[in-house]
């Protein structure tokens, strides 16, 4: 069975960085899409980042190019959101998201397997 256990938030000021992990166990990654959303209070949730995990290909929103870097990790199975100059507008709880491909990866239905969430909060 796939788990996804994610940690790395917290509390941070504006223009702060938080790295968030998302370790994936229970099968081969070789084929998967890796993904980042985020659910801010009262939004629904948005596409981040993803990463094809074998090809270390990655995707980002336009909110956070620039100012988040996506990786992978693949001999500890592990996908990291590196996130640096924080904003207010970042507050959200962040979700790691695996998916078989082929898939759409900007999209939350395409995901099959979720993590429980990690709560960022950027203060300004």
């Amino acid at each position: 069975q796939v788990q996804l256990v994610e940690s790395g938030g917290g509390l941070v000021q504006a223009g702060g960085s938080l790295r968030l992990s998302c370790a994936a166990s229970g099968r081969s990654f070789s084929n998967y899409a890796m993904g980042w959303f985020r659910q801010g209070p009262g939004k629904e949730r948005q596409f981040v980042a993803a990463i094809l995990y074998s090809a270390n290909r990655p995707y980002y929103a336009d909110s956070v190019k620039g100012r988040f870097t996506i990786s992978s990790d693949n001999a500890k199975n592990t996908v990291y959101l590196q996130m640096n100059s924080l904003k207010p507008e970042d507050t959200a709880v962040y979700y790691c998201a695996a998916s078989p491909l082929p898939i759409v990866v900007f999209t939350p239905t395409s995901y099959n397997y979720w993590g429980q969430g990690t709560k960022v909060t950027v203060s300004s």
